[in-house]
């Protein structure tokens, strides 16, 4: 298992992101959370097996259609204690 945490910058609000991320993230059977930031960033947290949290993460760099992402940061995190992924407002 692995869990880190996302920080996404670019053009990643008002484009679908968090839906997109929640839609990618449970089709890949991880669990986590994604949310808007003040600073119009994205940050998500996923957890599951290494090889689908990589995979999730290098989709992250494309996002969906509309986005454009400038960086994606990975830092450590520890896995949400709920299975499922949320979308936090």
């Amino acid at each position: 298992m692995k869990a880190v945490g996302a920080h996404i910058t670019g053009r990643v609000q008002g484009v679908a992101f968090r839906a997109w991320t929640k839609v990618e993230a449970q089709s890949r059977g991880l669990s986590g959370w994604v949310r808007n930031e003040p600073d119009g960033s994205v940050r998500a947290v996923l957890a599951g097996p290494e090889p689908a949290v990589d995979e999730m993460l290098k989709a992250m760099e494309a996002g969906p259609p509309a986005a454009i992402v400038a960086t994606v940061e990975i830092e450590a995190a520890t896995a949400p204690e709920d299975d499922g992924f949320a979308i936090l407002r």
